[in-house]
C-alpha cells in the first residue's frame, strides 16, 4: 500500500517501557542501556556533526555562484525546488530524538533487526536487490522486509536521510527550522509509527526519563 511506503515504519509492536517492564533484573536494564549508549551516542554524534557542518556551509553559501551546481545537485537529491526547502532538508534534528527513536525501535539494542542487520530504526525495505532480512511476522500473506546495514553508523545515516526526504515529515522539517525543542518536535513524528500519538508520547517519555536532552548540548 502506498500509504505505508511514505513511512519509515516502526516495527516496535510493543513499547520499550513494556519490554523493560518484563525484565526481572534491574541491573540488566542498566547494563543494556549502558551498552546501547556506548554504541549509539558516538554514531549519532558523528552523523549529526557531519550533517550540521554541511547545513551551515550551504546556508552561508546558498547564493554563492561557486556553489550553484552543487546546490542544484543537492536539490535533485533531496527532491526539493527552493533554497528554503533545501535548508529544511539539510538541517539535522536534535540528537535526543534520534536516540529516543533508536531506543524504542531497537528495544535498547536488543531487537533481532538490531543484532542481525544493524537496523537501529526499524526501517523497512521495498527493494529486493538491497541487503535485507525478513521479519518473523507478516502483513496478511505479505512478507515484511527490513533493511540490512553494514554498520550502525550506516543505519543512523540512512535514518537521517529518510527523515530529511520523506513527504511524511514535511511538518517535522518545518518545525525543526524554528525550534530545537525535542518535546515539540516529536509531536510531528506520528507518521513514523502505526501507533501514531502513542508513539510520540513514548518518545517524549524516553527523552525525559533518560535525560536525553543533554546530548543536544554543543
Amino acid at each position: 500500500m502506498k500509504f505505508f511506503k511514505i513511512l519509515l515504519f516502526s516495527f516496535a509492536l510493543f513499547s520499550t517501557n513494556m519490554l523493560l517492564a518484563k525484565e526481572t533484573n534491574p541491573i540488566s536494564i542498566q547494563e543494556k542501556k549502558k551498552k546501547f549508549f556506548k554504541t549509539l551516542v558516538p554514531a549519532i554524534n558523528s552523523i549529526y556533526m557531519e550533517l550540521y557542518g554541511n547545513y551551515k556551509r550551504i546556508k552561508r553559501n546558498i547564493k554563492n555562484p561557486k556553489y550553484k551546481n552543487y546546490i542544484s545537485t543537492l536539490k535533485k537529491a533531496y527532491k526539493v525546488k527552493t533554497d528554503k526547502d533545501l535548508l529544511k532538508a539539510l538541517k539535522p534534528h536534535p540528537r535526543s530524538i534520534a536516540l529516543a527513536q533508536a531506543a524504542v525501535e531497537s528495544a535498547w539494542g536488543t531487537s533481532k533487526f538490531y543484532k542481525e542487520a544493524n537496523n537501529v530504526f526499524g526501517i523497512w525495505s521495498f527493494n529486493k536487490n538491497e541487503p535485507r532480512i525478513a521479519a518473523s511476522q507478516k502483513r496478511g500473506k505479505t512478507t515484511i522486509w527490513l533493511k540490512k546495514y553494514a554498520s550502525i553508523r550506516e543505519s543512523v545515516k540512512d535514518y537521517y536521510k529518510n527523515i530529511s526526504r520523506s513527504h511524511a515529515f514535511v511538518e517535522f522539517r518545518e518545525l525543526n527550522m524554528k525550534t530545537d525543542d525535542p518535546y515539540k518536535l516529536v509531536k510531528k513524528l506520528t507518521l513514523y509509527s502505526e501507533m501514531k500519538e502513542i508513539y510520540t508520547q513514548e518518545l517524549a517519555a524516553v527523552i525525559k526519563h533518560n535525560k536525553l536532552y543533554k546530548y543536544d548540548k554543543p
